[in-house]
This record gives structure tokens, C-alpha cells and sequence, in this order.
């Protein structure tokens, strides 16, 4: 078995653990990344299904460390698609020589603290067995698949598929009856994609989603000088607004309530012509919270939902009846007019659960839909699934697993009590996790963690791990702002509600993006007191 010691093992090939790896590289740490992939791209390697794109505008979706990089990447577009994603995430690998510092197609299996010499014995799947000072979890919010345990799910004689393990060489879908079990973001992008092409389209939903109508325009040279010319004020303010994209909400706290019902729906015909997610987190702080300013603002989704549906019975079906924005909210592209195609059908999935497959389709309620192919859209684990996914044991063997099982801890989303030198980026109850454009949160942990072993280095110390006061408040403070939110009502991955027996818990830190970076910045530059430095 080969033996490697190093200062660090990142675990992630993608726009966090890519970033992480040169991070570290070009502080002086002898550092290796691993992948259960074979290329590099993280999400955007394993998301290669039809109608794949960000919704994220791409010159705030990218990295800000290299000047080079801003100058020479030249994006086709304001939300570009998983293929372009894909280029740039190589690109950069190939840019900054970072692809000989990982081991691809390589899971990690079990990585155990070892007190004695506090350091982390890693066994990965290739054999290999590495002996780290720290460990950095770069392994994605959204990579573990979750896969419903459909009984008679072996006996489907057709094409089974989940959205995130696309073939790679593409599936041929043209003139096939489809079935796509889920609406929601990753749902909503391969209905639209693929409605016009199959010869029947079934659509399983439980929950209705809001949507916001995209636009997209491509970019020339000229739009993308403009943006250029725009990249160091970005560069400052994107990580200190309330979401981590390029804007702040419209209106500061208090200032909606006082406006009339004529100035609000004036506010939000304007930023929905915007077709961006400013319409969800750039509108006015109290639509999170007030439920009659969230009503007022869910009743204009849903007349501009129920507009672009003709059967009435349909637009029922897909009219949300839940509080806006406590789940994700996705854009879509033509989503809603695919249920005015006569070869797609809406099914219930609440009403009329999906109880087996069969040899020619699948059950839901007490009907039978034959069809050729099954793409199940149903989400992930998210934020902790990754990490609970690999045999993770801390001070005594504690299991993360087993730790997050009883409910899901940590410090800031840093790192969690009883599992010294340990980082998540970005972890549960941070930001990252769902509340923030990914590229922000992920750049801005990356950062503090190679600060945070910057100094440690510099100090002398070789171990830190949050106390279990630390972690105690930091919980606390996550619980009293969620309970000033709307997020409680939400019955999404954002509370864990889409996996069986996972604690209810709200993965993501709700309290702003900015804020959040206040308060690691200010743990960094006070000595990072809480912490238990040897």
C-alpha cells in the first residue's frame, strides 16, 4: 500500500476544491486533491444533463484571484450552460498547472484522526494511504445523490437515470416516452429542455416551485469590456452584500411596509423584468419574514405562473400554495408553456404517490404509466450527505456521521467540535450551503481556511478545533435567526425535509452573506478565540 504524508488533502475537484489546492500550493503547503470523478468540474462535470445551466450570473460566477484569468476568459453569455461551466473549470486547472496535484476517479474511503500524532489517516479507494495534518472537505452541497428506494426498481426494463449520473456520451430521448420524477430546479431545467423532442413527457410532482422567468442575453465584445471594467468594484462588494451576488436588496429593512400597494407591485414588475434571482433575494428583507409581505409577493408569482398555463385544471396543479422563497427558488426558460404540449402530462405525485416500478413504467396512485426511460430529478442530500457518505471519525472515533444523525452541528460552518483540523467548505449553517451565489461562499471560506493554516504555521501550532462552547453559540445564534425567518414552513432540502430521518434543521446560515464574513474575518483577526489551538 502506497504511503504519502503531506500538509494537506483536499477532497473536491470542482470550483471549491480547485481553488482550495492553489491556495495552499502557492502558500508553501505540500498539499493533494482527490476526486470520485475523472475529470475536474465538480457539479459542473457531473451535471451534464439536458438544459444544464447556472443561474448565477457568470461575471459573479467565477474566480477574482487572477487578473489573467478576468482578462482572458471571455463568457458567452449572462447564465451560461454546464458545457461552457465545464471549459472554464479546465481551463483554469490547465491555467494555474493544478491537475497533477490531484488523484481523479479516487473516492476517499475512511479518514480517521489519529490523536498520537495529530494528524488524519486517510485510505483511499485507489489503495493509496495518506497521512495529512489537516483535512479540507471541498466535496459539494449538492454531490450525493438522493435516490428514491422504489420498490421494483431492478425490474424497470428501460433507461433508469438521476439527473446528477447523466451518460456522459448524452441519452437519446427523441421520440421516447419519458417520465421525470421531480420539479424542482434541476427538474424544471430538463423538462424545458427535452419536452419538445420526446413523444410523451410525464411529469411527477409533489410540490409545486416558484419560478422566475430568465433572460438571458449573450454577450458580445462589448458587454463584456462593460462587465470588465465593472470587475474590481465586484470584486470588493460581491462578498459583503446579503447574498453574494452584485446587488443588495432594493429596499433596506422597513422601507417596504411603507410603501403603497401601487409602489410595491410597481418594485416587483421592474426586478421580475430583470429575469435574475434578484426578484427572490434582492426585493425587500421583510418578504423572508413578514408572512403578508411574503403573501403579497407569492400572489404576483402566481398570477404570472397561472398566465402562461391555458388548462385551468394544469395551472391549479402548478400554482404553489406555500410561502415564496423558503425553498428553492430556480429561473426557468419556457418551463410553464411545456404544459400546454399535448404530449405532456402533469401527475400528482402527492396525491397519487409513486409505490413500484415495473418491467414497462412505473405505479403512481393506482395507475400504471408505461414509458422508456425514467429520469428521477429528486435532489440530494444536501450540504452534509457528502461528508456522511465517507467513514469520517474524530477525537475517541466519534462518527460524523453518526454525529449529524442526531442533528447537524458545527462552528460557522468551519469546522466541528471532536474533529480537530477538519474544515468543510463550505460547511452546514454557513451561508454556503444554500444561501449565498456558490462562487462567493466557496471563495471566501477557501480564503479563511488558508489563513487560518497560514498562521497556525506561522504561530507554531499544528491543531485546531472549535470548543463545544463555540459550537453551542454559533448554533444558538443560527436557531434565533431562523426563527425571525419563514424557512421553518419549508418543507425542502433546505430544512432536510427531502431525506428520510434526517434532523430538521436549516442547513444554511440565514443571517447574510456579508454579515457572515464579518464575523469570520473579525474570529480571524481576534485569534480565533473559542478555538482550541495546540
Amino acid at each position: 500500500m502506497q504511503h504519502q504524508e503531506i500538509d494537506a488533502l483536499v477532497i473536491g475537484a470542482g470550483f471549491g476544491g480547485l481553488y482550495q489546492v492553489y491556495r495552499l500550493r502557492e502558500a508553501g503547503f505540500s498539499v493533494q486533491g482527490v476526486d470520485s470523478a475523472p475529470e475536474v468540474g465538480g457539479t459542473w462535470y457531473w451535471n451534464c444533463y439536458p438544459g444544464a445551466r447556472v443561474d448565477s450570473p457568470s461575471y459573479v460566477y467565477q474566480y477574482w484571484f487572477s487578473e489573467e484569468l478576468l482578462a482572458d476568459w471571455e463568457w458567452s453569455q449572462r447564465y451560461p450552460p454546464q458545457p461552457e461551466l465545464e471549459r472554464y473549470l479546465n481551463h483554469v486547472a490547465d491555467r494555474f498547472d493544478l491537475r497533477k496535484h490531484f488523484s481523479m476517479s479516487t473516492r476517499v474511503d475512511e479518514a480517521h484522526w489519529d490523536a498520537a500524532s495529530a494528524r488524519w489517516q486517510v485510505h483511499l479507494s485507489n489503495g493509496q494511504r495518506v497521512d495529512a495534518r489537516f483535512l479540507v472537505c471541498c466535496s459539494g452541497i449538492l454531490a450525493e445523490p438522493q435516490i428514491p428506494s422504489f420498490e421494483g426498481r431492478d425490474s424497470f426494463s428501460g433507461t433508469l437515470v438521476h439527473s446528477s449520473r447523466w451518460p456522459r456520451e448524452g441519452l437519446d430521448l427523441k421520440g421516447k416516452r419519458v417520465a421525470v420524477v421531480g420539479t424542482g430546479a434541476t427538474g424544471i431545467q430538463i423538462i424545458q429542455s427535452i419536452a419538445a423532442d420526446v413523444a410523451e413527457l410525464k411529469v411527477f410532482q409533489r410540490t409545486a416551485p416558484y419560478g422566475i422567468k430568465m433572460r438571458n442575453p449573450t454577450f458580445d465584445d462589448a458587454a463584456r469590456d462593460q462587465w470588465r471594467a465593472r470587475y474590481p468594484e465586484l470584486r470588493e462588494t460581491v462578498p459583503n452584500t446579503t447574498s453574494g451576488f452584485e446587488f443588495s436588496a432594493l429596499y433596506e429593512e422597513g422601507v417596504w411596509p411603507t410603501l403603497s400597494a401601487d409602489e410595491r407591485r410597481e418594485a416587483m414588475e421592474k426586478i421580475w423584468a430583470d429575469g435574475s434571482l434578484a426578484f427572490w433575494v434582492g426585493l425587500a428583507p421583510e418578504i423572508g419574514a413578514d408572512p403578508h409581505a411574503n403573501a403579497e409577493v407569492a400572489d404576483f408569482v402566481r398570477e404570472k405562473i397561472r398566465a402562461r398555463i391555458h388548462d385551468p385544471k394544469v395551472a391549479d396543479m402548478m400554482t404553489p400554495t406555500t410561502p415564496f422563497g423558503i425553498a428553492r427558488v430556480p429561473l426557468e426558460n419556457g418551463f410553464y408553456e411545456v404544459f400546454n404540449q399535448s404530449n405532456v402530462e402533469l401527475i400528482d405525485a402527492r396525491a397519487n404517490p409513486i409505490t413500484r416500478l415495473t418491467p414497462s413504467g412505473l405505479v403512481a396512485g393506482d395507475t400504471e404509466y408505461e414509458v422508456d426511460v425514467i429520469v428521477l430529478a429528486t435532489g440530494f442530500d444536501a450540504s452534509t450527505g457528502a461528508l456522511a457518505a465517507i467513514d469520517i471519525r474524530g477525537t475517541d472515533g466519534q462518527s460524523l456521521r453518526e454525529l449529524w444523525a442526531n442533528g447537524i452541528r458545527s462552528a460557522m460552518g468551519l469546522q466541528v467540535h471532536g474533529f480537530p483540523n477538519l474544515f468543510t467548505v463550505p460547511g452546514p449553517l454557513s451561508p454556503g450551503s444554500a444561501l449565498c451565489n456558490a462562487a462567493t461562499c466557496l471563495q471566501q471560506t477557501v480564503d479563511w481556511v488558508t489563513d487560518c493554516l497560514k498562521t497556525l504555521r506561522e504561530q507554531g501550532h499544528t491543531q485546531i478545533e472549535p470548543t463545544r462552547e463555540v459550537e453551542d453559540a454559533w448554533i444558538a445564534h443560527h436557531e434565533e435567526i431562523v426563527a425571525m425567518t419563514l424557512f421553518p414552513q419549508s418543507q425542502s432540502w433546505y430544512m432536510g425535509a427531502n431525506v428520510e430521518g434526517k434532523p430538521r434543521r436549516l442547513i444554511s446560515y440565514a443571517g447574510g452573506v456579508g454579515e457572515y464574513k464579518r464575523q469570520c474575518d473579525e474570529l480571524a483577526a481576534n485569534g480565533y478565540p473559542g478555538f482550541d489551538i495546540r
